[in-house]
């Protein structure tokens, strides 16, 4: 078993890229950038970027060989090539890896980046569909199928993206708080119990509210959607809710035209909090399974069963939400039939979008600390099982008249797979698409969340603003994190 790996390399600025790709065949490795005992294989690669950009990369010890790369030299900016010089070394060790570790699954090729389809839309932008599927299939290694899927969500992105103006803005709302904490769970939020006092995070969220909403009219920005995730929103009693929802309506005058709210856990909805939502507009809630068997909820901590969630979606339908569903893949001990149960379930409910992820096994969830690595390995099936359950997600969706709408990685997930947004025609969320493809700036609000200016143009540019994940830090640096703000969109 190979346990440590050396890597050098003459483009150190690109060491993190190259330990991805060695990550795509060897998930498990330790790589070390100093020779070390107990060492299993040396990896070197050298590059030349002349009139001929050439890499070379080589590896022996328990795999030994050879890949020689050339690349034709890009000329431009600095932010221009780098991009393309770190693209260069990263494919020459994806193709070393490939030929030392040939049967390895990794139908994604050499990406590891979260957006595959903005790299696709960029790539056609610049070079045309034919070279951009050449580039993508070719040089990339990405499987055929996976390059369908991005196509076919570029068709269906496109007028959304074009209606996006530069002055639009999203706005997100973060109520870092769920019933429990489910063990898959790595976001950075807390457990909600009956000795939770909110009154300090609520009065910051709302201060938070006030001085966005102001930074908004103040640089002539307009609002397109708005956004309500978590954590799980719906964990606010009601008065908590209604007052949140209220305060940030009046103080940006409107919620564009979306406003959706993670509902995501049956166990937090009343029929009073969907009709506060839909008294203030919000026109789409998740009402999120992730599975249909009680065994699985029940080992996951999730304090509902499956009628439950059925219970939830009929009454949210009642109301007249568009509903998301969302469901994993990989769930502990599930098998293929598991996931097909799910499904069948979800079918006959028939929401308007269905949300396909394949779990990330993520160091900081509990999954490792309730059944440790080697019962991980016995639960978890294969990459390629992985595949056949992301793929029945996939023809359940198009069973039910859905196609694939938006799309995004993460590392350390089942198969080096995805998550898929499917949805109906015409029910399509925005802001997800807004937020992936990075179409329009966002303005953040919450412990934990993400502000972000985009700057288009040729080379578009993206700069971002974090919210402390801390719920108490976030409270102290509030005055800190406006300023920036400030400054951020007032450029």
């Amino acid at each position: 078993m190979i346990e440590k790996l050396f890597l050098t390399t003459d483009t150190p600025e690109f060491s993190n890229d190259l330990a991805e790709e060695i990550r795509l065949f060897l998930p498990d490795v330790q790589i070390v950038s100093e020779l070390s005992l107990g060492v299993n294989i040396e990896i070197s690669v050298l590059s030349s970027f002349s009139e001929t950009w050439t890499v070379t990369s080589r590896a022996k010890g328990d795999l030994s060989g050879a890949f020689d790369l050339e690349y034709p030299a890009v000329k431009g900016d600095f932010l221009t090539e780098k991009r393309h010089k770190k693209r260069c070394v990263k494919t020459a060790v994806f193709y070393l890896m490939k030929k030392l570790l040939p049967d390895a699954f990794v139908p994604w090729g050499s990406l590891t980046g979260i957006r595959p389809t903005k790299l696709l839309r960029d790539l056609e932008s610049e070079t045309g569909e034919e070279k951009a599927k050449e580039t993508m299939l070719g040089l990339f290694g990405v499987d055929a199928k996976k390059y369908e899927l991005t196509r076919e969500i570029l068709g269906v992105q496109k007028d959304i993206i074009a209606s996006a103006n530069e002055r639009d803005i999203d706005i997100y709302i973060d109520i870092p708080y769920c019933k429990t904490k489910c063990l898959y769970c790595s976001f950075p939020s807390d457990v909600r119990t009956s000795k939770t006092d909110m009154r300090l995070y609520l009065a910051a969220l709302r201060e938070d509210i006030r001085r966005g909403a102001e930074l908004v009219r103040e640089f002539g920005y307009h609002v397109r959607t708005t956004y309500m995730g978590g954590g799980t929103p719906t964990v606010l009693t009601e008065d908590e809710l209604e007052e949140i929802i209220a305060y940030a309506r009046e103080r940006y005058g409107t919620f564009g035209t979306e406003f959706t709210v993670e509902a995501g856990r049956p166990d937090t909805i009343t029929r009073k909090k969907l009709e506060i939502l839909k008294k203030y507009g919000a026109n789409r809630i998740s009402v999120n399974p992730q599975t249909m068997n009680d065994a699985t909820l029940k080992l996951l901590g999730r304090t509902h069963t499956a009628s439950e969630i059925e219970d939830c979606y009929y009454m949210a339908r009642e109301i007249g939400f568009c509903i998301n569903m969302d469901v994993i893949a990989c769930l502990p001990g599930e098998s293929e039939r598991d996931l097909y149960y799910t499904l069948s379930r979800i079918a006959y409910m028939r929401p308007d979008n269905l949300t396909v992820h394949t779990l990330a096994l993520k160091r900081s969830s509990r999954l490792w600390d309730v059944y440790g690595d080697e019962e991980m390995k016995r639960l978890m099936p294969s990459a390629e099982t992985a595949d056949v359950m992301v793929n029945m997600g996939r023809v359940a969706a198009h069973d039910m008249g859905m196609r694939a709408y938006y799309m995004y990685r993460q590392k350390y997930m089942r198969g080096n797979l995805e998550n898929v947004g499917y949805c109906l025609p015409g029910t399509e969320c925005v802001y997800n698409i807004d937020m992936m493809e990075e179409t329009v700036s966002i303005m953040a609000h919450g412990a934990g969340s993400m502000s972000k200016r985009i700057f288009p143009g040729r080379d578009l540019r993206v700069e971002r603003i974090p919210n402390p994940k801390d719920i108490a830090t976030y409270i102290g640096k509030i005055d800190k994190v406006y300023e920036e703000k400030r400054k951020l969109f007032g450029e």
